[in-house]
């Protein structure tokens, strides 16, 4: 799993990084690159590992629009920490030649995306992955247990074989509803009605926490320990209406600290939430069908499909019309509807590795039943698979085992990191670099202030007009998405004149507001492009600001705000206004 010390290596793209070999390589690109990277740790897990953001970008104090990149939330999903780290080193490469740039930018994009901010999160929940690099097993977000869980009997993955792996236990028993696969050692398959004995009990390679010395306890995906993505404030609900919820919003370390940046950082535009697996974009919104967000958004989001297929080859589905478990039940406390609805980012999940399509599987009616429509066929399928292409990393055989509870039973069968859960590190080259040429993309959507003009026009009687004109020459408002308009943080654009040598008439307008500024796009599906009547929206992307000056010195203006950023020029203002 290490990762070398090379700063030019690159073996993120082809294993998955332990969090020592993770931090070392991010600490190399900030020793390679020390005018461009910054690392900051924004948050310790509870075993004391960091919580690691890397900030790219020249200056990173000065505010500015910028995107944020995150991974491995939940602790199976090791591929996000892999594409997150491809975007970091794409943010590098816009600005050296040291570093390759995968895909086709254009030179003007690069140059745009130089004057961007990248944030990176390649791993927020350190103590997941971590487990799940050591001995395998299903962690959702984190392996600890949250402080109000019910204390009952519970399955905690041990690896009782030595061999590395927490797989699967299986029980010889007449009631069983699991079958051995005649054909794949290892694979078990659904019990039908015409499958002859012996049946079999199957359970994950373990023991039973709190146990009575009778019951038995379906394994649970959470069994009471916490769902990261069901701990942010947007549409929080407690247990048990959200499973997972954790105790409160933020209450949990890692997302706590998420949730502080994110506050701390208005500039932020747009957001990455990496997950595994499926091949697939997900989108605003988790509540309410399309017919209820805002037509706008809307747009924005279908021109993030367009370029999701083109660049990624995955669709892109709202999250509550193809990815609810269940139809027509939202889940709460989601991080992009977070950053989505109060934050005002383009903010999406990209759920990697399309192991669905690689299968030629038809897609459902909504995507989300992929994740429940595997048959025998799909299982033999993929069995096969995984012989010829994945070095039979997910399959092995049974071997017999003593449980220090449950006495003599087989362990072995299935290990699900490689090959379901994540892809072979074979082809995570090609993922990142598709993932990187997609969200550049979307980085470029971010606003641009500009001072478009300047004009001091002599009035007469040594006073002179200073009028100023900006302009956003982005493609997003200043406000980025309508969702999060009206949110009190979410401020236009603010002017500030000082005065030395001449003098402002009236003091009291040295700060003026000019509101927000409209950005150049509009997305795709809006009748305005349409070729049947094309026209533009005006000049709402511009504003203009106007000073009376007495005297003969300069003035500077300073324009911008938190989210933008600030555009500064200092104008002379020459003496002898006589009209």
């Amino acid at each position: 799993m290490d990762m070398g010390r090379d700063v030019h290596d690159s073996r993120f793209r082809h294993r998955y990084l332990s969090h020592d070999a993770l931090t070392r390589q991010l600490k190399a690109w900030v020793q390679a690159y020390p005018h461009l990277a910054h690392l900051q740790s924004i948050g310790i897990s509870p075993k004391g590992q960091e919580i690691w953001v890397l900030t790219i970008g020249p200056e990173p104090e000065r505010p500015r629009p910028a995107v944020w990149v995150d991974g491995n939330m939940h602790g199976t999903e090791l591929a996000g920490s892999s594409v997150a780290l491809a975007v970091a080193e794409a943010a590098l490469a816009l600005h050296t030649e040291s570093l390759p740039l995968p895909g086709d930018v254009p030179e003007h994009l690069r140059q745009f995306l130089q004057d961007v901010l990248f944030y990176v999160c390649p791993r927020i929940s350190p103590d997941g992955a971590e487990q799940v690099l050591r001995q395998s097993g299903f962690v959702r977000s984190a392996p600890r247990r949250t402080p109000d869980s019910v204390d009952g009997p519970h399955w905690r993955a041990k690896d009782l074989d030595g061999d590395g792996h927490c797989r699967y236990m299986r029980i010889d028993d007449e009631a069983g509803d699991f079958v051995a696969s005649p054909k794949y050692p290892g694979l078990m398959l659904p019990r039908q009605v015409d499958d002859p004995p012996p049946y079999w009990q199957l359970y994950p390679e373990g023991v039973i926490e709190n146990w009575d010395g009778e019951t038995i306890p379906e394994p649970q995906w959470l069994q009471g320990t916490p769902d990261f993505n069901r701990n942010f404030p947007w549409s929080w609900q407690p247990e048990p209406e959200q499973v997972g919820a954790g105790q409160y919003p933020g209450s949990e370390p890692e997302t706590r600290a998420v949730i502080d940046f994110a506050i701390a950082h208005p500039n932020l535009y747009a957001w990455l939430n990496l997950h595994t697996f499926g091949g697939v974009f997900i989108r605003p919104l988790i509540d309410a069908p399309d017919s209820r967000m805002d037509q706008g958004d809307l747009a924005i989001y279908q021109q993030l499909a367009a370029w999701g297929r083109s660049f990624v080859g995955y669709p892109t589905v709202s999250g509550y019309e193809e990815f609810t478990y269940q139809p027509d039940t939202p889940l709460h406390g989601d991080l992009t509807e977070f950053a989505y609805h109060q934050r005002g980012c383009v903010a999406l999940v990209c759920e990697l590795w399309d192991l669905f399509k690689r299968m030629d599987r038809p897609r459902p009616k909504r995507f989300v039943e992929h994740y429940t429509a595997f048959d025998r066929e799909d299982m033999e399928w993929l069995a096969q698979w995984d012989t010829e292409h994945n070095r039979q990393r997910l399959f092995h055989p049974w071997q017999t085992l003593r449980h220090p509870q449950l006495g003599e039973l087989e362990v072995g069968g299935l290990d699900p990191v490689v090959g379901i859960w994540n892809p072979p590190p074979e082809i995570l080259p090609a993922i990142c670099d598709g993932m990187v040429a997609y969200w550049l993309r979307v980085a470029a959507l971010v606003p641009r202030l500009a001072i478009a003009n300047v004009r001091c026009t002599p009035l007469g009687d040594g006073y002179r007009e200073l009028r100023v004109t900006v302009e956003n020459r982005g493609y997003l408002p200043s406000y980025g998405l309508n969702a999060a308009r009206e949110r009190p943080w979410n401020t236009g654009v603010d002017a500030q004149a000082s005065a030395v040598g001449c003098r402002l008439q009236d003091p009291g307008k040295g700060r003026q507001t000019l509101g927000h500024l409209d950005g150049w796009g509009r997305g795709l599906g809006e009748a305005s492009l349409m070729p049947w009547f094309q026209r533009s929206r005006g000049n709402g992307h511009q504003a203009n600001v106007r000073w009376i000056v007495q005297g003969e010195g300069e003035v500077t203006v300073r324009i911008g705000g938190p989210r933008l950023g600030y555009v500064t020029r200092t104008i002379p203002i020459p003496g002898n206004a006589t009209g």
